[in-house]
């Protein structure tokens, strides 16, 4: 370990004091600095220095070094005169790693109308958390952005300030003591078993009644079973692969196919009636075919379409799936909710957690007993009767 007098040069110019120089030294506090200089200041004619800041030696001398590469090649800007809108406009460009263009184009919605016009202006190296936690509480209060947005954007904003902190740009990230709005969890209405059998009945005949009937009893999401194609499903081994789903992509008006909500391909066993259910949409679109010869087109193999063989919007098959609910009075029942039904009843059939989660497709099994919490410690308690019962049998003898 050097002393705090012991330096290490770098990258030393001929001209003392010359653009580029710098020197790496350990602090008393045992933290590790590189000084460089920018140049000579016109006015004083004394050198302009500056710093970055590591935990060890090696992190400080890669900090510094990507410095003077920066200014070798023009590219460095001077952290105390740029500007947090400069930074963000730099990390979309180059920092944000492999995402998808979609939740790229996310990052760049929100910085550009949530972040941006509140703290763009203000210096990187001067933010601080009272300038975050206003411009959260304005976004809430006077734009009207609900608290889960908030925490989307705070996650952006997050990830940019992390970068620029491991660059030396700022020594620590503001957002560390933030208050973000509380989430209220949304509570979950799954179909209760005669609202279950009422809705069946409402539909037959419904010309989404199959594209109905196959998420309540797979717990698709809609933008998986209109997303749904033939080459994915296996009629002999009963089995659906869920690699896709179909939706309108942000900002346009296309449709089309994009990835998982968290990018990771499943495999459903189906039940019987599911696989008939599918067999059936399949002769129906034969029939269609059939009748319309050149007219029908289903270049996407799609197995949910219209008479044509066009795709089916998300935002058509919903409004007509919200007009049922609303003839059987039950007018807060979302779409989404028959993917809650088939998980609830998963559980009350016995199915443990881990294949529930599965056939979700949730990230973990944690998240899932999270959801259906309510679900679970309804069925302790039937175990603990069962359990009661065993107990009184058995005492009895």
């Amino acid at each position: 370990m050097i002393s705090e007098e012991q330096e290490v040069s770098l990258a030393t110019r001929k001209t003392k004091g010359a653009k580029g120089s710098g020197t790496i030294r350990q602090r008393p506090d045992g933290r590790w600095e590189a000084r460089y200089t920018l140049g000579i200041d016109p006015g004083t004619g004394k050198q302009i220095q500056k710093s970055v800041y590591g935990k060890t030696q090696k992190e400080v001398r890669q900090k510094l070094t990507a410095v003077l590469s920066e200014q070798d090649n023009g590219t460095y800007m001077d952290t105390p005169r740029m500007k947090t809108g400069d930074w963000l406009t730099t990390w979309l460009a180059g920092y944000v790693g492999n995402v998808k263009p979609a939740t790229l184009k996310n990052y760049q919605d929100h910085v550009r109308l949530n972040i941006a016009p509140y703290i763009g202006a203000a210096p990187l190296s001067k933010l601080t958390t009272e300038m975050i936690q206003q411009m959260y509480n304005e976004l809430q209060t006077e734009k009207g952005l609900s608290p889960k947005t908030i925490k989307n954007i705070h996650g952006v904003l997050h990830r940019a300030l992390e970068q620029a902190q491991k660059m030396g740009y700022i020594r620590n990230n503001p957002l560390a003591a933030v208050t973000l709005p509380r989430i209220e969890k949304k509570q979950i209405k799954p179909l209760e078993d005669d609202e279950l059998c009422a809705f069946l009945k409402e539909i037959r005949g419904d010309t989404y009644e199959l594209v109905y009937f196959v998420t309540v009893f797979t717990g698709l999401r809609q933008g998986e079973v209109l997303g749904l194609t033939w080459d994915c499903v296996d009629f002999e081994k009963k089995t659906l692969l869920i690699n896709k789903q179909h939706s309108k992509r942000k900002g346009t008006c296309e449709y089309g196919f994009s990835s998982l909500k968290n990018d990771r391909p499943r495999v459903i066993e189906a039940a019987d009636s599911v696989m008939d259910a599918l067999r059936k949409q399949k002769e129906r679109q034969q029939r269609w075919a059939t009748r319309l010869k050149e007219g029908w087109n289903n270049s996407d193999n799609l197995v949910f379409t219209t008479e044509t063989g066009r795709y089916l919007c998300n935002q058509t098959v919903y409004l007509a799936f919200k007009k049922v609910m609303r003839r059987l009075h039950l007018d807060a029942t979302r779409f989404h909710d028959l993917r809650h039904t088939f998980a609830v009843n998963s559980l009350k059939s016995g199915d443990d957690i881990k294949t529930v989660q599965e056939n979700l497709g949730h990230q973990t099994a944690a998240f899932t007993l999270d959801v259906y919490a309510h679900v679970t410690s309804g069925m302790k308690r039937e175990s603990a009767n069962r359990m009661d019962q065993y107990i009184h049998s058995v005492t009895k003898a």
